[in-house]
């Protein structure tokens, strides 16, 4: 249970940095997913349900916060599919050597593709761009930079693996 409340507490942060910090790591207009990290890490962590279900309520939460761009429950979408995903490479015995290796950031890119696949799809619906177009211009390189991103944790469970 205390656990569970520890990473209701650090989603909570990550979704705060998400909705802050990020916007100052933009390069070309474009932000890392910290929150979709989070997710990723959870769902490796913990299994399936966790992922799936932290990936709702993070993208319930930044759905609210995102203000009026009238698309609520759009990353909502988004972040359980890619907590979902992200639960499939769960294996309670090799949780520390997946997120300490490159496996990390494979699995970060694969389901930020599938996440903005499903987001940049539907975000830019009606908006004359062509649903290609916005994964060559918008879903591919949010993905790299979001896996590039996610170098940062995977150092420091590498880090720890060698203590």
């Amino acid at each position: 249970m205390r656990q569970t409340f520890i990473d209701i507490a650090l989603t909570i942060l990550f979704v705060l940095l998400q909705t802050t910090i990020a916007q100052y790591l933009a390069v070309a207009g474009l932000s890392p997913d910290i929150a979709l990290i989070w997710i990723v890490y959870l769902a490796l962590r913990r299994g399936q349900i966790t992922g799936t279900i932290a990936g709702f309520f993070t993208g319930l939460v930044l759905d609210l916060l995102s203000g009026n761009d009238g698309m609520l429950g759009l990353a909502a979408l988004a972040k359980t599919a890619g907590g979902f995903m992200a639960g499939y490479f769960f294996s309670e015995n090799k949780t520390l050597q997946t997120l300490g290796s490159y496996r990390f950031i494979l699995i970060i890119l694969a389901v930020s593709l599938v996440h903005n696949l499903i987001y940049f799809i539907i975000f830019l619906q009606g908006s004359g761009a062509h649903w290609w177009q916005s994964i060559l211009l918008y879903g591919i390189p949010a993905a790299l930079y979001t896996a590039a991103f996610g170098l940062i944790p995977t150092f420091v469970f590498a880090r720890r693996a060698l203590l």
